[in-house]
């Protein structure tokens, strides 16, 4: 081969390698170019793409949290009361959990998180099972007696005020507790007029439009074990906080209960502090159950709301008028800003047609009211 067919064939060699890495970098290039395509040719929020997979991502710690309020709420029975009463706690505020749910849809919406508000629809349904038929007024025109219950208050500063408003209310059954020994005549004077029928037993009592028969206290425990047996029946009287009595209205015999059952206590140690009232919600719903009248109705401040299990033994035979008739939650306490109701009406045998809440009268209390029918 000669110098110039060998400089022929090298430079033949040279572009054929230049050729080869020319065609490798267009290739490189067309695939880098393909890829950018595809990558900027989706759609942003589509299924696939970075911001709709972040969507489903975050959040999860707001989509636990609204889990296990649904679940609370759906399953608020069967936590225990072992320790500090936490299942009855729980239930005297269960209506107040509906207000975490708009907060965490806000938290959820600020993260943009679809699996934090999929989630929320537990609670909200567990939470409109269990009061959305609060939300509506169910009350009906007619009925044949009206009844109230007030907890007038040992320290109200106004009894006569208290009375007077109360006798202008319509009841024609009143049922007063915390009936102070002091303010007991100036309610006995401010009543008399519209009810010429009464009964005190102790620090609760009841005036009526009909005459009173077969009345007696009722035992709701306030002084229960071998003290408060060795104490005689005049002093246990003096503040005793359960009565029965039969009103005769038009209609026929009605048995009327008139309670007020223990407070209870908050604390950071003990939790709830609930044995006076439980005991004397237990020892209510047996006497109760052992009415032989079969129209009966409880009046009084039982100092908890009907969602507590405490009321089981009341609330397995009798019917709330508030639930049944009346509009909202009808929240009693405390008078200057309600946030729960613990002064209650329930009835047997009758029929709630209405049920509502009085305006505050000088107590810590509201006093409720109902109409019934036969």
């Amino acid at each position: 081969m000669t110098g110039t067919e060998r400089g022929q064939t090298m430079a033949t060699q040279v572009d054929t390698g230049n050729t080869a890495d020319a065609a490798a970098e267009e290739r490189t290039q067309d695939a880098a170019d393909t890829a950018e395509k595809s990558r900027t040719s989706r759609t942003p929020g589509t299924p696939g793409t970075p911001r709709a997979s972040g969507i489903w991502r975050r959040g999860r710690v707001l989509a636990t949290a609204a889990l296990l309020l649904g679940l609370l709420l759906l399953l608020h029975a069967s936590v225990p009361n072992r320790i500090g009463n936490l299942g009855s706690l729980i239930e005297t505020f269960l209506p107040w959990c509906g207000l975490l749910v708009p907060l965490l849809l806000a938290g959820a919406l600020l993260r943009r998180s679809a699996t934090a508000v999929i989630a929320l629809l537990l609670p909200v349904v567990a939470w409109l099972n269990l009061f959305g038929g609060l939300l509506t007024d169910k009350s009906h025109p007619g009925g044949d007696l009206t009844v109230a219950s007030h907890n007038v208050g040992a320290d109200n500063p106004d009894p006569a005020g208290t009375a007077r408003a109360l006798a202008r209310s319509g009841a024609d059954v009143l049922a007063l507790e915390e009936l102070a020994a002091p303010a007991r005549g100036t309610y006995e004077k401010e009543l008399a007029q519209a009810y010429p029928h009464h009964t005190v037993q102790g620090t609760v009592g009841l005036w009526s439009r009909f005459p009173l028969s077969d009345t007696r206290p009722v035992d709701v425990a306030m002084d229960a074990g071998p003290l408060g047996d060795a104490k005689p029946a005049e002093v246990k009287m003096a503040y005793n906080r359960g009565m029965r009595t039969t009103v005769t209205t038009d209609q026929g015999p009605l048995a009327v209960y008139v309670a007020h059952l223990g407070s209870v206590r908050v604390n950071p140690r003990a939790g709830l502090s609930s044995g006076r009232r439980d005991a004397g919600a237990q020892s209510l719903g047996q006497a109760v159950a052992a009415e032989e009248n079969e129209r009966v109705v409880l009046l009084g401040d039982l100092n908890g709301t009907l969602d507590d299990r405490a009321y089981a033994g009341i609330t397995s035979r009798m019917e709330s008028a508030q639930e049944a008739a009346g509009a909202g939650f009808g929240f009693s306490w405390p008078a200057s800003f309600p946030v729960v109701r613990i002064d209650q009406i329930l009835v047997r045998g009758v029929k709630p047609e209405s049920a509502w809440v009085l305006p505050a009268s000088g107590s810590d209390h509201r006093p409720v009211a109902a109409r019934v029918s036969w």
